[in-house]
């Protein structure tokens, strides 16, 4: 459920955003989203976390929240949405779902116990595969022209990618919720600061109906409701299998653009939602067959019990 939701939400971030920023300079749109997730996720904690679990404990809960509020949302959100003028959907979609790649390479530096398993770093492939199809990246493209803005696109992957390791082994002893809660305000102050550096204002803010629909989708469902789920898990399954919500991401942000933009899906991005399947199935394929056989026993313990 978790990861369907951070999936289904992060994914529409990329038509949120395309449509945003032709109304938000990009920095100060990005500031704003968090200015409002911050307030519906500490008005939501405030109401349903008692007040002595709301304070951080310990040096590992700062920690934790710098990491979450700095580098997950704060740098992530404002090198992707910069680089996002210049640099397509679909190329920024591909760069950024590099980060279940990235993970593990930090995990081996930063965590003792998280490693990919040579299965796990096959279903990754394949993965990254399947979503070259769905956003149907040419090489030449990729790798040609407007060079420094997809590398602030890459940077925000790089940096969200360190920021969850970090979370990881901090091992905070607040919840997920409510770290974030404390974090988003830390990406506000962070982000208003950039956008006020670069010289941007409200007064450059053309304010329509679109450009507040947008704001509001990226503030409250792709800011409080998807950091909620995505923090959420991380810490159920860590940072290299929960990171695979990049691989998802794609799908729902091209089916996304096609039923709200008129963008069209081509054989390849269909290929494409095949190949990911296939990694997801090869990476979790030894979680599945627990959970097959966890099946079986129960139906059949409930069976000898009927009878």
């Amino acid at each position: 459920m978790l990861f369907t939701l951070a999936s289904v939400f992060f994914g529409g971030t990329f038509v949120a955003a395309k449509a945003g920023l032709e109304f938000f300079p990009p920095l100060l749109f990005v500031a704003l989203r968090f200015d409002i997730a911050a307030v519906v996720l500490l008005a939501y904690v405030a109401v349903t976390t008692p007040r002595d679990e709301l304070r951080p404990q310990s040096v590992h809960d700062i920690v934790g929240i710098l990491a979450t509020g700095v580098f997950v949302i704060g740098l992530s959100n404002a090198f992707l949405f910069v680089g996002q003028q210049y640099v397509s959907s679909g190329v920024g979609s591909i760069i950024f779902s590099l980060n279940p790649i990235l993970t593990p390479v930090f995990a081996m530096v930063v965590l003792a116990d998280e490693r990919l398993s040579s299965r796990g770093a096959v279903g990754m492939l394949i993965g990254l595969v399947g979503v070259a199809l769905v956003v149907n990246v040419d090489p030449s493209n990729l790798l040609g022209g407007a060079a420094v803005w997809k590398g602030v696109v890459f940077l925000g992957a790089v940096t969200g990618t360190l920021g969850t390791v970090v979370i990881r082994w901090a091992e905070t002893s607040i919840s997920s919720t409510v770290r974030t809660a404390w974090a988003l305000p830390v990406s506000a102050v962070l982000t208003h600061g950039f956008s006020v550096a670069s010289g941007e204002s409200l007064s450059m803010v053309t304010w329509t109906p679109s450009a507040i629909v947008a704001l509001g989708y990226v503030g409250i469902f792709a800011g409080a409701v998807a950091y909620i789920a995505y923090f959420g898990l991380l810490d159920e399954v860590g940072p290299i299998h929960g990171n695979l919500v990049f691989y998802a991401v794609p799908i729902v942000a091209t089916l996304g653009g096609s039923v709200l933009l008129g963008e069209s899906i081509s054989a390849s991005t269909i290929t494409g939602f095949a190949t990911i399947f296939v990694g997801f199935a090869v990476l979790a394929s030894d979680s599945i067959v627990e959970e097959v056989e966890a099946l079986y026993d129960v139906v059949l313990s409930s069976l000898r019990s009927t009878n």
